[in-house]
């Protein structure tokens, strides 16, 4: 495949090729970077301190850090944090997990709030349906805390948080680099990125930080030909995917912006608005199929998805008295479009009603002449998430014995849901009102508000001795409203291309309150969403419809007990709680969903050793996870949330940074997870897990190891570099390993997906940087492994046939950079 720029592209790389040609004038002498981040400074107290003086359990890769490991989005920087796990099924559909608190089947646009919550500077970024892939370049930080910060980032970081601190715009003077960047992948073609900042001052009170980055990427899954038959045999229908046959069909493009302007008002107050924009382009599906062959699918509808979002923000910080005083204002806007192929379904259900004559003859799959039609389905899909956040805070002087910061905050989340799961040539009566072709349609407006009011206070008892105690009063109110289901026949049956009487229209509202299956010749109200026939999915009060609302309000707690041995030593003990909100269930016949809480026993101890030369931490913990929520595929393949059993969780993570030489540095950082049941899991919901009561079961027995997290997950670096002419010389390598993992927590259902295998890659890179000029060889996944991210199936009858999601092949490339 050839590799072609577009017009973006070509505006960076002309920005490059000038810059590179005019730096020589402007160039100065750097000091030599040894790679390692000596004194990180954090804010995951919401106050500047050194990592080594936090005492939480918190991993934190520097802006060097992330520019020599080329760290460029969320899947370069997870494997660094061994505490991270994440189910996904392509770039920007990923749900994240901390410290194993994973029961599987997150990321849905209707499933459960995240667990862990993701900040872009002073701003939760975390959506409903996954988090932001935030491209990584002129990046300050990437902070990683683990265990419950509900105390100071409230309802979504139950299990912890994960913070992207940009650079900010600097008045004490102009500044600006240029990075490119050209590789080849095996069994692909050939991808690459440019990326460039410029900080100018505007005045000695202000300044402005522009950053653009645009990045393609190359395809490695190939669209190889096949067939599929439907019942009968013979007389069936036999289809090709021959019009959708491609070679490295799985390419993807990114590209966007951020811009940052700075004005300090006077000595004391400062004014911080920024904008970011990112839109995401992909091709393909980036799964194998393991009946098809290595790298390989078989899909007969076009996969492609589309992912926009813009966010403008405001930051103000300033002083009232010697009290510190920070506001935080954000509104995001996502966009996603995806169309996907659904034979999966198809095929698995014509094999489920086999008895019947397949699909052919349970449903009622016909065109307007009454024919059987290919019974194929593909999805479209749209998500519209906006998000509108609002925190004010103040904190008092750092310096005293009795230590404050409290604040108030609100925000609101919206997402606007589109299904369209479309059978070409269905029949119009058999499709959903108004929409031919159409055989499942979900049109639902979700709307998830939080309120909170916080504090932390923190008191030295001795001049070693510690206490912090903080609290966070909480109250949220989620709602969901609209449509889901198939159509209904006025003339039936059958009522639908499924042969159902029950879901979709016939559960729709009439103007005297009752259903349209239980009052025939009612008239349906309008729909509550544009685009739905009508609507199935509310609550009929006085005369109108209002969306289902599950509400609640609650207290989070956090005590911690901190003893510094020496200056280079500090041990703590903590006692948290976090918890993620209720919500309600898209099929309204199934009960909303309540918040699950998590109890976090910590110790943990912090170390600099010889000299400063070696930084040593690290934590043990056991975390109790009460009634955890629990999604699943349920009928006709609708997500269902459920309150599951308890769990208990146990661990113990470590990281470790050695300066050997003055050129010679080693990190590594490793976790082990023991996460478990501790009641069964029934296939029916039972408030005394018995599971006995009739035609109940038990799907996950006490003691069945928590899905998606591994019990190993490590990473070591160890980076050389050395002076070579006039400029330096290193030498680096990356080995990450992690061992299996279960992809459900449904003991049936994950021995149908099989494990997710554990693996080891490992990277190399070599390069040379003089004066303000870099160039690096790289080879990322050297040996070709083929490591497994995740186990899936399409739809709740598709496990026979298994989507393994898995890394990039090996890569190889160069960089190139330059500062000025």
């Amino acid at each position: 495949m050839r590799f072609q720029f577009s017009r973006r592209a070509l505006l960076l790389a002309s920005l490059s090729g000038t810059v590179l040609s005019a730096t020589p004038a402007l160039a100065q002498d750097a000091p030599a970077d040894t790679g390692d981040d000596d004194e990180i400074v954090v804010t995951a107290q919401k106050r500047e301190e050194n990592l080594q003086d936090v005492p939480i359990s918190i991993q934190a890769l520097g802006t060097r850090k992330l520019d020599q490991l080329n760290v460029a989005n969320f899947e370069d920087f997870s494997k660094l944090l061994p505490s991270v796990s994440f189910q996904s099924s392509q770039p920007g559909v990923t749900t994240v997990y901390m410290r194993g608190v994973a029961s599987g089947g997150d990321g849905n646009h209707s499933g459960s709030l995240p667990s862990v919550g993701v900040y872009l500077d002073e701003q939760p970024v975390t959506t409903i349906g996954g988090t932001l892939d935030v491209h990584v370049y002129d990046i300050a930080r990437i902070e990683s805390l683990a265990g419950p910060q509900g105390t100071l980032y409230g309802a979504s970081s139950q299990a912890g948080t994960i913070r992207i601190i940009t650079n900010k715009p600097d008045t004490s003077g102009f500044e600006g680099r240029v990075d490119g960047e050209i590789n080849t992948v095996k069994s692909g073609g050939v991808g690459g990125k440019v990326e460039g900042m410029i900080n100018a001052p505007l005045s000695d009170m202000a300044a402005v930080r522009f950053v653009g980055w645009y990045q393609r990427d190359s395809g490695y899954i190939d669209n190889v030909p096949g067939t599929r038959s439907f019942l009968p045999t013979p007389g069936g229908i036999t289809v090709n995917n021959n019009a959708f046959v491609e070679k490295d069909f799985n390419d993807a493009e990114i590209y966007g912006g951020r811009a940052a302007l700075k004005v300090d008002l006077d000595d004391n107050w400062t004014i911080t608005p920024t904008v970011l924009y990112q839109k995401q382009k992909s091709s393909g599906v980036f799964v194998q199929d393991p009946l098809v062959g290595d790298l390989q699918v078989q899909r007969f509808y076009p996969d492609q998805r589309r992912d926009k979002f813009i966010q403008a923000a405001l930051t103000i910080e300033g002083k009232i008295g010697n009290f510190d005083l920070t506001y935080a204002g954000a509104y995001l806007d996502r966009k996603t479009y995806q169309i996907n192929d659904y034979t999966d379904y198809a095929e698995a259900y014509d094999a489920l009603y086999a008895d019947y004559g397949g699909l052919a003859g349970y449903f009622y799959l016909e065109d307007n002449g009454g024919n059987d039609i290919d019974p194929r389905q593909f999805i479209i899909g749209t998500d519209h998430f906006r998000k509108m956040s609002q925190e004010v805070r103040v904190s008092s002087p750092q310096d005293e014995r009795f230590r404050v910061v409290a604040g108030l905050f609100y925000q609101r989340q919206s997402n606007e849901i589109h299904q369209d799961y479309i059978v070409p040539g269905l029949a119009s009566a058999l499709s959903v009102n108004g929409r031919p072709g159409t055989l499942w349609l979900t049109e639902q407006k979700r709307v998830d508000k939080d309120y909170a009011a916080f504090g932390e206070a923190s008191f030295d008892i001795t001049p070693t001795v510690t206490l912090t105690g903080g609290g966070r009063y909480y109250k949220y109110d989620n709602s969901l409203i609209g449509f889901f289901g198939f159509g209904r026949n006025p003339n039936g049956p059958p009522f639908n291309g499924a042969g159902s009487s029950r879901t979709g229209v016939a559960g729709c509202y009439t103007t005297t309150g009752a259903i349209l299956r239980d009052n025939p010749g009612g008239t349906l109200l309008p729909a509550a969403v544009p685009g739905g026939p009508c609507t199935n999915l509310a609550d009929f009060v006085g005369g109108e419809l209002v969306p289902k609302r599950t509400k609640d309000t609650g207290f989070t707690h956090r005590v911690n007990l901190t003893w510094k041995a020496s200056e280079d030593v500090m041990t703590y003990a903590t006692w948290s709680r976090g918890f993620r909100p209720g919500g309600i269930n898209r099929r309204g016949t199934i009960a909303p969903y309540d918040a699950d809480f998590l109890t976090n026993y910590e110790l943990g101890i912090k170390t600099t050793l010889a000299d400063g030369k070696v930084r040593l931490n690290a934590a043990i913990y056991m975390q109790d996870w009460k009634r955890f929520q629990f999604s699943f595929l349920g009928e006709n393949s609708f997500t269902e949330i459920h309150n599951g059993p308890n769990a208990r969780i146990k661990g113990i993570e470590a990281d470790v940074n050695i300066r050997a030489t003055d050129g010679l540095t080693f990190t590594a950082a490793a976790s082990y997870t023991d996460a478990k049941t501790r009641n069964n899991l029934c296939a029916i919901d039972d408030p005394t897990y018995q599971c006995t009561d009739p035609g109940n079961s038990i799907s996950a027995a006490k003691g069945t190891r928590l899905p998606v997290t591994p019990k190993f997950n490590g990473n070591a670096t160890v980076r050389y570099q050395f002076p070579v002419g006039p400029g330096e010389m290193h030498f680096q390598s990356v080995i990450a390993h992690r061992s299996s993992a279960t992809p459900d927590i449904r003991v049936a259902t994950a021995n149908a997906l099989g494990r997710i295998k554990g693996s080891t890659t490992v990277d190399f890179g070599a390069g040379f940087e003089w004066s303000n000029y870099s160039f690096e060889l790289f080879l990322q996944n050297a040996f070709d492994e083929r490591a497994q991210l995740a186990r899936f199936s399409n739809c709740g009858q598709c496990d026979g046939r298994v989507q393994v999601l898995v890394n990039q092949p090996r890569t190889i490339g160069a960089r190139l950079g330059a500062k000025f």
